[in-house]
């Protein structure tokens, strides 16, 4: 069967820092109607202090943004949340890419020893939409939405793209579509939006790529 995109679907848009996997992820639900999931990066009252010093509170930050997203999973999977469709902007197995750029060797024991006590998620996503960009297109677009605590150099930048692209390599949980967002304006393109969802609803399973560019010119 197709990708549903309805009530009861659990739809997750991923992708580097800069790629633009929240907006993306709140324009589409609310041109399809579902259910919004999405990280809380204000919260976490160490992030600018990573951004400052991450070899300082890079444990800090790595340890709320995992329960903060365990709690956010734990609320979808308690109540009526998933019946009415969700698109979330994060994926759980995800968070495993940042701990190991960021944290050292002691501080990823310890961080593997939290995460194997704590039971994994039992939603699997129906479909992974996975954004990819060249390294400057995220530092541009970064610099562009203004977070004034978002100092983040090009090494970190292209280590963190990296690791997400072996990640998505491997990953086999659920059907996945590997999108070209160096191109794309999903936010204020319809065209784009529309091409994209088109491209979600002709998914049966397996892995998929999607270039808006291509979809533009008709090749």
């Amino acid at each position: 069967m197709p990708i549903s995109l309805s009530a009861g679907s659990f739809l997750v848009i991923e992708g580097p820092i800069g790629v633009g996997k929240t907006s993306l992820a709140r324009r589409l639900s609310l041109r399809l109607g579902l259910e919004g999931l999405f990280e809380e990066p204000e919260e976490n009252p160490f992030l600018t202090r990573f951004y400052e010093d991450r070899r300082a509170y890079a444990l800090a930050t790595q340890l709320f943004f995992l329960f903060q997203r365990r709690r956010l999973l734990e609320d979808l999977a308690q109540g009526d949340f998933l019946r009415a469709g969700v698109v979330a902007d994060f994926l759980w197995a995800k968070d495993r890419v940042f701990a190991r750029i960021t944290l050292d060797d002691d501080e990823w024991r310890l961080y593997e020893q939290i995460t194997s006590t704590m039971p994994k998620p039992v939603q699997t996503p129906d479909l992974v939409v996975f954004l990819q960009a060249p390294v400057d297109v995220l530092i541009d677009r970064i610099r562009r939405r203004g977070r004034g605590y978002e100092h983040v150099d090009r090494d970190y930048l292209a280590a963190l793209a990296e690791g997400y692209t072996e990640f998505f390599h491997r990953y086999q949980d659920s059907p996945l579509l590997m999108v070209n967002a160096a191109e794309a304006n999903f936010v204020e393109s319809d065209e784009d939006l529309a091409s994209l969802i088109e491209s979600i609803r002709s998914i049966h399973s397996g892995r998929h790529f999607f270039n808006p560019l291509a979809s533009r010119t008709g090749s």
